[in-house]
């Protein structure tokens, strides 16, 4: 497969692929000029069907999902960036770096709801900036990275090292592992 049909351009000059807050944390990159962006066809946004459509590298794809917990009644919320072919050991690294008992995937409303992306484009860029972002090591050292633009129609590459160095962002070794 190629990778031809994904046709990269300079990120700042594709507002219109990006959700509001992902836009103005761009903005407030010191690096922005290395991301880039693509339209893509929102049908195909999931990692393993663009994947699988574009030959894009999987072990080049990062995910981010929002996890929240409690603790003592208070709310705790984390962005969790890992590599597609990874899991994150949510009831293990997670649970015990946000210091909570009991922790779960934000439900798909509460997700768009809260971070004002779609659902299958959250991307750490753009996040509630009270909320820490865990990035697995692995994928701060991955170049690029694929990951969502905060709207389905779009993706974003760049330097996993970026992600890793984003406002709130904290490498989380063994945040994740090969998935089975």
């Amino acid at each position: 497969m190629t990778r031809a049909f994904l046709v990269w351009g300079p990120a700042t000059d594709h507002p219109e692929l990006m959700a509001d807050s992902t836009r103005r944390a761009l903005d407030d990159l010191v690096d922005r000029d290395v991301v880039r962006a693509c339209s893509i066809d929102p049908d195909i946004a999931d990692t393993a069907t663009i994947v699988a459509k574009s030959g894009y590298p999987l072990q080049q794809c990062a995910n981010c999902v929002v996890v929240a917990g409690k603790r003592d009644g208070v709310e705790r919320v984390a962005a969790l960036v890992v590599l597609a072919h990874t899991r994150a050991d949510v009831n293990g690294v997670v649970r015990r770096t946000l210091d909570v008992r009991k922790l779960s995937f934000m439900s798909q409303e509460a997700a768009v709801e809260r971070t004002g992306m779609e659902y299958g484009g959250i991307t750490p860029l753009g996040l509630p900036p009270e909320w820490p972002i865990y990035v697995d090591a692995a994928v701060a050292h991955t170049d690029p990275v694929m990951i969502g633009s905060g709207l389905r129609r779009g993706k974003l590459e760049l330097p996993g090292a970026v992600l890793a160095a984003l406002p709130g962002a904290q490498i989380v070794d063994g945040l994740a592992r090969v998935a089975e």
